[in-house]
């Protein structure tokens, strides 16, 4: 018996904003990280000397330190601050990797630095957006087998462990359809039966980043004083902690205005560069943040489509007997769900448009045939901030999930195109 499977596997959740990391069997990551990575670039930038007389192995030396130079998350982020000689590097933009060096450094600080553990001890999960080429599973492959010398690796698409997440001991409900709207991709993707149903899966171009930025114009047209090199930062925070779902935006507006007092917060901090306290109201985009989801064209004029009427579009492209249990099982996921009452006005605008099909139907057919009712239930958790990850744990720690992996072996024998493909086990129903 290979003694990696008794221990427990590494779970890694690399999203655009944040990525989870943990062992298998824990209820949440052991740690939750900006996907940032700072490399030292003065080496770089230095122009080589050319005498006869230069130490070459001096200098090779520091070409190897300046490598091995660079910091992740949230260090990353202080590090770039106080130092110019750090830049910063995002290595997953709209939920796909960008740049694989950086990528193999932030797992190798992820694995060594955060989680101490031996790489080639653990069998892995790593997850992947739905939209993903077979081409980056084969680099992901790749930089496990070859660079860290994983004994096994499964990937994982992101929904599917989303959906694993609501598992319960009794049975686990694989047919649904999950919402996930992370800091740089929103994708509602239909699952059947553990299987993703890839020709129906919607993708939209309004993020968490969005209501981020959008929150930023906001408080910048409003004239508040806040700091222009922080603004995006207090932005995210203010979005974090204050950012709530209203149901009708004209009533909301209508609050606003009659009670400013109740209504309004306030913001303080001190000045980054002079250290001057200031302080800010956060008033309108409390509700109007989140609202870009529900009426997108406040934000983007390119983009009208509402996010209910992206979720129904995609149940209704799903093919015609999985369309019931589909409208009964919508999951929402990623950190940009999480807003107050995200649920409920999603679930009621989603049957608003649900019964006007059916009201529609009828009166076309003039009363004769009477259609069922539709039931229509979004589930909200509060975990669903880390439903992927938790839902990785939870597989990763059934006793299917070591033969679903692709092994070393395997890999040393048919290359990195066995990760093209990953089996659904039978440990997710």
């Amino acid at each position: 018996m290979d003694p990696s499977t008794s221990r427990p596997a590494v779970v890694i959740d690399n999203g655009t904003g944040y990525t989870k990391i943990g062992f298998a069997g824990n209820v949440e990551p052991c740690f939750i990280l900006p996907t940032v990575v700072a490399a030292n670039e003065s080496f770089v930038n230095q122009p080589r000397a050319l005498t006869k007389n230069s130490n070459w192995l001096a200098q090779h030396s520091a070409g190897v330190m300046a490598d091995l130079d660079f910091f992740i998350g949230d260090e990353a982020l202080t590090r770039s601050k106080s130092s110019s000689n750090y830049n910063l590097t995002y290595p997953i933009q709209h939920g796909q990797v960008d740049n694989w060096d950086s990528m193999e450094r932030f797992w190798q600080q992820c694995i060594f630095n955060y989680l101490r553990c031996d790489p080639e001890d653990h069998y892995f999960l790593l997850t992947e957006s739905p939209m993903t080429a077979p081409e980056n599973r084969e680099y992901t492959g790749e930089i496990m087998f070859e660079t860290f010398n994983v004994p096994g690796l499964y990937i994982a698409v992101q929904p599917v462990l989303a959906l694993a997440a609501g598992y319960t001991a009794s049975k686990c409900e694989m047919t649904g359809v999950v919402v996930d709207i992370g800091d740089g991709a929103t994708h509602v993707v239909p699952v059947a039966e553990g299987y993703v149903i890839g020709s129906s899966i919607k993708s939209i171009p309004v993020s968490g980043k969005d209501v981020t930025l959008f929150v930023q114009q906001l408080m910048k047209e409003r004239g508040e004083h806040v700091p222009a090199e922080d603004s995006f930062e207090i932005a995210r925070k203010v979005k974090e902690m204050h950012c709530y779902t209203c149901s009708d935006i004209v009533k909301e507006f209508n609050k606003h205005d009659k009670e400013p007092g109740k209504y309004i917060k306030h913001w303080r901090g001190t000045k980054p560069k002079t250290g001057a306290p200031y302080s800010c109201d956060v008033g309108y985009e409390r509700f109007l943040g989140p609202e870009v989801f529900f009426s997108p064209e406040i934000y983007n004029s390119d983009f009208t489509s509402p996010l209910p009427e992206v979720i129904d579009k995609c149940i209704q492209s799903a093919p015609i007997d999985t369309r019931r249990a589909l409208y009964k099982n919508i999951v929402l996921s990623g950190g940009s769900t999480m807003f107050k009452d995200f649920h409920r006005r999603l679930q009621r605008d989603l049957k608003k448009i649900v019964d006007d099909r059916i009201l529609a139907s009828d009166a076309r057919l003039g009363g004769n045939v009477k259609a069922q009712p539709v039931e229509v239930n979004v589930v909200s958790n509060p975990i669903q901030r880390c439903a992927v990850w938790f839902g990785g744990s939870v597989l990763a720690s059934t006793p299917e999930f070591f033969a679903a992996c692709h092994t070393k072996a395997e890999y040393e024998e048919c290359g990195a195109s066995i990760c093209r493909t990953n089996p659904v086990f039978k440990g997710m129903y």
